[in-house]
Parts: C-alpha cells; sequence; structure tokens
C-alpha cells in the first residue's frame, strides 16, 4: 500500500456484513460534531468581537428575544438525538441478536491466549477459521481476568468475563486474513494475547473443518464427563430420583422452592454445575454437591452442550401414553 493510499485509509478493511453499518453511523457521528462544533466556535468568536464590552453596539437580550429562536433551538437538537438514538438502537440490535443458523464456537480466554473449538471437536489456539457467508456465533468465557474479543476487520468487539458467558457473532464478507486482539488490559502480556481470523470459502473450510487428527465432538466429550461424574446416578427419569430429569430440560421454564421460577440457559446450567443450592428445583431436596474446581471452563462448555443435545425421553412418554390407552 503506497503511503499516500495510507494516509487516506481512515477506517480498517470492512470485512463483514456489519462493518459498513458501524461505519456509516460513525462517519455520519463525526461529520455531525464536526459542523456543529465548527458552527459553535465561529459563533463564538463572532458574537465575542461584535458584542465586547466596548463595543458601540450593545446586545440587549430584551430587545431581541424571540421566541421562534428558541423553538427552533431546541427542537432542531432534540430530533437530532431521537434520530442518533434510533439510528444507535437498531444497529445495537442487529449486533446483539444471531441469526438462527449461525455457527457456533467455543471461547475460552486465559493470560496470554485464545483457546477455540469448534463444536465437531476441532480445537484451535490463536487462530479461529470460519467460512465466507455465514454467520458466526461465538460463546465465550475468561479462566483468570477480563478479556475483549476484538477483530477490527469485522467492527465486532465484546469483553470476556469470567463466571460468566458473553456472545458476539459477525458473518464475513470476504476471504482473508484478519486480526484478532484482546482489547482489555489482562496484564504483563497483554499485548501479545492476539492470533488472526482465517476466513475461508465454505468448501475450502469444510475441508479443513473435518481434517486434522481425530476429535471427539462437544456434545460427546460432555457425554462422557457426564457419565465420568456420576451425575447419571441422580439425574434420571425413574421414579423417587434424587435429582431431576435433564432429558429436554435446555430452554424450558423451572420451577424453584419458594414459588418463583428460573429459565434453563446456560447461566443457569452453570450456576447449577457450580453452586447447586442457588436454585433448587421445586420437589427436590440440596443434595447435590458442587463441582467448582473439579470442572473447568472448558469442561463446564462441555457439560452444557451435552445437555443441550439431549432431547426429552419420548420413548417413555410413548410408552405411558400408550399405557394409558390401554386402560378402560
Amino acid at each position: 500500500m503506497t503511503p499516500v493510499l495510507l494516509v487516506l485509509q481512515l477506517f480498517p478493511e470492512a470485512a463483514s456484513t456489519s462493518a459498513s453499518k458501524v461505519d456509516h453511523l460513525y462517519v455520519f457521528l463525526l461529520l455531525l460534531s464536526g459542523f456543529f462544533g465548527i458552527l459553535i466556535a465561529t459563533l463564538l468568536v463572532t458574537f465575542a468581537v461584535r458584542f465586547r464590552h466596548n463595543a458601540a453596539h450593545r446586545y440587549d437580550a430584551a430587545k431581541h428575544a424571540d421566541q421562534r429562536l428558541e423553538i427552533v433551538w431546541t427542537v432542531v437538537p432534540f430530533v437530532i438525538a431521537m434520530v442518533i438514538f434510533g439510528w444507535g438502537a437498531s444497529l445495537y440490535f442487529h449486533l446483539t441478536r444471531a441469526p438462527k443458523d449461525a455457527i457456533e464456537i467455543q471461547v475460552v480466554a486465559k493470560r496470554w491466549m485464545w483457546k477455540l473449538q469448534h463444536l465437531n471437536g476441532r480445537r484451535e489456539i490463536n487462530e479461529l477459521h470460519v467460512p465466507v457467508g455465514r454467520p458466526v456465533l461465538l460463546k465465550m468465557t475468561s479462566e483468570d481476568v477480563i478479556h475483549s474479543f476484538y477483530v477490527p476487520a469485522f467492527r465486532v468487539k465484546m469483553d470476556v468475563l469470567p463466571r460468566r458467558y458473553t456472545t458476539l457473532w459477525f458473518e464475513p464478507s470476504k476471504p482473508g486474513k484478519y486480526h484478532l486482539f484482546c482489547a482489555e488490559y489482562c496484564g504483563t502480556k497483554h499485548s501479545q494475547m492476539g492470533g488472526w481470523v482465517y476466513v475461508m470459502e465454505p468448501a475450502q473450510f469444510e475441508a479443513w473443518l473435518s481434517g486434522g487428527s481425530s476429535t471427539v465432538s462437544v456434545a460427546d466429550a460432555g457425554a462422557g464427563l457426564f457419565r465420568g461424574l456420576g451425575c447419571a446416578t441422580c439425574h434420571s427419569s425413574e421414579s423417587g430420583a434424587r435429582g431431576p430429569d435433564l432429558g429436554g430440560l435446555y430452554g424450558t421454564t423451572v420451577h424453584l422452592e419458594g414459588g418463583g421460577t428460573a429459565t434453563a440457559d446456560d447461566a443457569y446450567l452453570r450456576e447449577s454445575i457450580l453452586n447447586p443450592k442457588a436454585k433448587i428445583v421445586a420437589g427436590y431436596q440440596p443434595l447435590m454437591p458442587t463441582f467448582g474446581g473439579l470442572v473447568g471452563e472448558e469442561g463446564l462448555l462441555q457439560l452444557i452442550e451435552y445437555l443441550k443435545s439431549i432431547g426429552p425421553k419420548e420413548g417413555k412418554t410413548l410408552a405411558r401414553a400408550e399405557e394409558g390407552k390401554a386402560r378402560p
């Protein structure tokens, strides 16, 4: 790139479907601020000189009072503020609501690296391979301190927090190699916590995803962890089980002791594993021990993915239904 083009390039390369939307709003705010900044500075200098203390024509506020002017400089800023609010809110909703067909990738931040895993089990460190023209959803958490996942070419950035899940989505619009940064100071080697996002053609991405050494999917790894921790001992559909049946639980409303409810989402499942006494399911005793210290962040993501993958016990429900039909 020539020096002239480098100077004229005010923005990083735009490589996602959201990049132009963010740039348009930013340019609008920049031009609007510049216009009013110049206007106000010009008026200040003009009035300071024209109506200075020793000027022949002193300004008489009472003589020049005009209600129409008051209305104009009240209504115009209000309209501009509402335009900025509406435009910004629309862009915010777009950036925070991922399409339902987005490819999910799990991200665990750790000083000073990014650990990423695709749902089929393919792992990456400080690199992320994604297909062009497909929305990608990142589910992120941190093992230690606050980090921030930032890809300038996509115009997306989201804080990655310990003990919580945050999400970020984007849709790459052109193949290429793009910088990944941590945008939150996280320690002495913060500047080295970077990487690359590789945007590939769909066929090339599928070949990459299925290549490499044999891997176990995230859901299957979660199933193995579920069995290894002995979770099925208490969580079953059998009568008298000490814990609620987890089949088909994800996304449903859970009724709690005391009359409250909770949605069985990622945050609820994570809390139930690490702090099971925080929300007790109605009809059950607080017998479950905490698994804090036994299951790391990657293990928690695997367990949650497994619980998302198991549906209700359709065979047993059908058997009960058939039994009901057989009764006179």
